[in-house]
């Protein structure tokens, strides 16, 4: 396709918002045509976001964009002129940056290290004094602040987010790709981020496109909006003329035309017995964080047969050292855990017997073998155990047959039971673990951020599974940095800051103000959890 006539061709990097068109831009992969005849206008200078859900094509498109692929057919044009972007270095020149929704931190390198190697462009002897105080004046011109000497295998989940983005910003990108920027983020640091990420377009020096799949962040800070559905690009609107509403009603088409946003009231239940046995019991709990210093105060907390604790915190303060030193992952310097009243230590044995399962953060890295199959995986918790397995001989067709029904079941998308876990969409590997560790009778589910990268649809699906394990008199600790989800689901949330349980409320008479008040910090006397 010809440019344009107003083509302006492509301008350095640094030269101010750009404006993107896509042109009919096809993606295949063999016989699946992951992007079908795609046009999209992005005004230069706003924020423009992509909505759909799982295996709509929303990564597929922005990855062509940004270089990492290249679709067969169409052409994508920028400031009106045609640009074959045939890799993320031509991308760069161009003025584009992305940020991904699985992390490429370089885990061994401290923040400072990290900001500096975004650029491709270090230099043999780099005078530190200098590029110290250089990103220091650039944080300080920043919502964040991320100490330059630590290193990402330290941070918790959302503190990875924000250097990703600081990465990009720190390049001054025309066009910024931010592929979920807040799945890890509370809500006070995704109104932060984002609110930032709008100044800086507002400001002419940078245009935004940003996938996401909540309606908040899209009515709040977004220009302009595309739908994608199977590939096609299916509805193109101003924010200011559309509803949360319509926009879902786009996304699933003529079999979800009725469906509504995903603001969701809270379950209504009767409230737990106070006789109800205590499943989980947390007492003087203390753990090392990654530097060496104490990550968890003398944290102490219950949860009974059929209620769920939802507990609440800005992230990087104590959570995912939380769960890590709850499903043995991280040792435990002091305190008592009990299940159903025996002790805990989390292993294999106990985790059968007792019958606890997890939904870990991150579950590619936490809770799968990436090379394995996705029907090894679903396997992992019970492979050594009949029927999976009979006098030692691991019973393989029954992997498969099972394997075959939990994808049907939950959704998963995938080329098969065969297929690496690895292959999958971030969203579909959640499917996956969710289908193996929601399998059969649950005492304990301890779940940290359960719906971490999924469509509205998909949250909605396995929020029911969640409190189906609650109705069924399981108990179910969840933590969650999406305070939402908290007042959806849980019975009592508790806060933690700093390592410790500073605040405790029923669910039912939670205030929204009173608990970010508490997740923002300040020094805190713990409170010790009533059991």
């Amino acid at each position: 396709m010809a440019a344009t006539p107003h083509a302006i061709g492509a301008l350095p990097a640094g030269s101010g918002a750009l404006a993107l068109d896509t042109y009919e831009l096809t993606k295949r992969f063999g016989a699946f045509t992951a992007m079908d005849r795609v046009t999209m206008r992005v005004e230069p200078g706003t924020v423009h976001a992509l909505l759909g859900e799982n295996g709509a094509g929303k990564s597929t498109l922005v990855k062509c964009v940004a270089g990492f692929q290249r679709a067969e057919e169409g052409s994508i044009l920028i400031d009106g002129r045609e640009q074959d972007i045939a890799n993320p270095i031509v991308a760069r020149a161009l003025g584009i940056g992305m940020v991904y929704q699985h992390f490429t931190l370089a885990p061994g390198m401290t923040v400072a290290e990290n900001l500096l190697l975004a650029g491709g462009k270090t230099p043999a002897l780099i005078d530190w004094k200098g590029k110290r105080a250089e990103l220091k004046d650039f944080l300080a011109t920043t919502p964040f602040s991320l100490d330059l000497d630590v290193r990402p295998s330290e941070l918790a989940a959302g503190e990875k987010q924000k250097l990703e983005l600081l990465k990009q910003l720190y390049l001054k990108p025309r066009l910024l790709i931010l592929d979920e920027p807040t799945s890890v983020l509370t809500p006070q640091e995704a109104d932060e981020v984002l609110g930032h990420v709008r100044e800086f377009a507002k400001s002419g020096l940078c245009t935004v496109l940003i996938i996401t799949h909540k309606f908040r962040e899209v009515m709040a800070y977004a220009d302009s909006v595309t739908v994608l559905r199977r590939g096609k690009a299916v509805h193109h609107c101003r924010v200011a003329d559309t509803s949360p509403a319509q926009l879902a009603q786009a996304m699933m088409g003529g079999e979800g035309a009725s469906a509504s946003a995903p603001a969701s009231s809270p379950v209504a239940r009767a409230p737990v017995p106070d006789a109800a046995p205590v499943a989980l019991r947390v007492e003087g709990l203390e753990a090392q964080g990654d530097r060496g210093t104490l990550a968890l105060h003398d944290l102490s907390l219950s949860v009974r047969a059929g209620e769920i604790l939802g507990v609440a915190g800005v992230s990087g303060n104590g959570q995912r050292e939380l769960v890590e030193a709850l499903v043995g992952q991280r040792a435990r310097l002091a305190g008592k855990v009990s299940v159903m009243g025996r002790p805990y230590s989390a292993r294999r044995g106990e985790n059968r017997s007792l019958k606890v399962r997890s939904l870990p953060e991150e579950p590619l890295r936490n809770a799968c073998v990436g090379d394995l199959s996705v029907a090894e995986n679903m396997a992992l918790r019970d492979f050594d155990r009949p029927p999976l397995s009979r006098g030692g001989v691991l019973n393989f067709p029954f992997w498969r047959n099972r394997a075959r029904e939990w994808i049907a079941e939950y959704g998963v998308k995938t080329q098969g039971e065969g297929a690496p876990i690895r292959s999958l969409s971030g969203g579909n590997v959640q499917r996956a673990v969710l289908a193996r560790e929601l399998a059969g009778d649950i005492n304990v589910l301890i779940a940290a951020n359960p719906v971490f990268g999924l469509d509205f649809a998909a949250v909605a699906e396995i929020h029911e599974r969640i409190v189906q394990v609650r109705e069924k008199g399981g108990a179910v600790l969840l933590i969650s940095e999406d305070l939402d989800e908290l007042l959806e689901l849980a019975d009592r949330i508790v806060v933690m800051s700093e390592g410790r349980i500073v605040f405790e409320t029923s669910a039912a008479g939670a205030e929204r103000h009173v608990i970010g008040a508490h997740m923002g910090g300040g020094h805190h006397e713990p409170l010790k959890v009533a059991s």
